[in-house]
């Protein structure tokens, strides 16, 4: 099997002659972590896991990105509004205003590099004035939306052997993103028509760039980001999801399904028990990352939703940076059960944090590698 052909047959409970490899990947103060503990400054980690490991992973060919961008057309100017007492307060790119340690940078908030906390000061979206200027930075039919050379980029990816996705924001991210946390709250009590407005609007205007996109090329893996869970439980009530955020899931996994997208994936930190069962009504088939510190049982899940749903993660990270045969108990715990059933890729359950060392990250590689069938 090719990286591709792995990647579907492991999610989507088929065959794979070995299940797909997916460690984890380390953020920045990870890997000046690691740097001091043996991985060679300009190695890809990945790689000098593998060979260490002595894995034999055949190179995909020369991968090839879709390139599309679904954020927001222009972006904020990225600017530093004041410096004090050890800390930056920015604006960010999508408008907000942040505040976050001088360590950092502003653009620091503009991708997951890192473990940054921050800060909301305010969020571009108070009034409806506010919302009707926002508005405009989402054409679909924006030139810039598109690289120059997508269609050549189509035709690489016709005869791609590795899996190929794209990523955007849920509706609850998005307005979140928008107006802020609690004022989205706020909001779908006291002003639920504008909320309904604004998933509307998200919901079409993702649509109209899949109108774009799905004629030419089709990912192997969809992925709506939504985070909306905390420690416990889902940050609304399953009523709020199924009036706010469902009418767009309605809007576009028919069709992805229909253009034959064969993973549906939706991604969200916290506790999702309460969560899974929208999510499968809506249509997604994956789910990740499963973080077991916020009390999510991967195992107990599928006991409970079998086949319909498949993960991605779920193995604890706080076991991992335990070492010794703290790692090997957790994924025993974990791995057997789901892989004998398939539809399981297991993971650290979220990003890898520098409180792993490397020697554990290679320990649990190497276990890890053991149970999906590479050594």
């Amino acid at each position: 099997m090719n990286e591709r052909e792995r990647y579907i047959a492991s999610i989507t409970f088929g065959s794979p002659d070995k299940v797909t490899f997916s460690p984890g990947g380390p953020r920045e103060s990870t890997l000046i972590r690691w740097r001091k503990e043996g991985l060679p400054e300009g190695v890809n980690h990945f790689d000098e896991l593998c060979r260490i490991l002595g894995l034999h992973i055949p190179a995909p060919q020369e991968r090839v990105s879709p390139d599309i961008s679904f954020r927001m057309i222009p972006e904020f100017e990225e600017r530093v509004l004041e410096h004090r007492d050890g800390h930056y307060i920015v604006q960010d790119w999508s408008g907000g205003i942040v505040e976050i340690s001088d360590t950092f940078d502003a653009t620091y908030l503009r991708s997951a590099r890192d473990f940054v906390t921050r800060k909301w000061h305010r969020f571009p979206v108070e009034t409806r004035a506010d919302w009707e200027n926002m508005k405009k930075r989402y054409n679909a039919n924006t030139p810039e939306r598109f690289p120059e050379d997508f269609p050549q980029r189509c035709e690489a990816l016709r005869a791609r052997n590795y899996p190929s996705a794209i990523a955007f924001s849920g509706p609850f991210w998005q307005m979140r993103d928008w107006c802020g946390f609690e004022n989205l709250c706020i909001l779908m009590i006291e002003d639920p028509e504008l909320v309904d407005e604004m998933s509307a609007f998200w919901a079409d205007f993702i649509d109209e760039l899949l109108d774009l996109m799905l004629p030419h090329y089709c990912p192997d893996r969809v992925l709506v980001q939504e985070d909306m869970a905390y420690k416990a439980h889902s940050m609304i009530s399953p009523a709020m999801a199924r009036r706010f955020l469902t009418p767009a899931y309605d809007k576009w996994i028919p069709r992805l399904k229909t253009a034959g997208v064969p993973v549906l994936e939706v991604d969200s930190d916290g506790f999702i028990g309460e969560l899974i069962p929208l999510w499968i009504e809506a249509g997604f088939n994956c789910c990740s990352p499963l973080e077991v510190a916020a009390g999510n049982d991967i195992v107990a899940f599928r006991r409970e939703y079998g086949r319909l749903m498949a993960f991605q993660g779920g193995i604890d990270k706080r076991a991992i940076a335990k070492g010794g045969a703290v790692i090997e108990t957790e994924l025993e715990r974990v791995v057997p059960p789901l892989l004998e059933q398939g539809g399981f890729i297991p993971s650290c359950d979220h990003g890898v944090p520098h409180d792993i060392s490397w020697p554990d990250f290679i320990h649990y590689g190497r276990e890890l590698a053991k149970l999906t069938g590479w050594l």
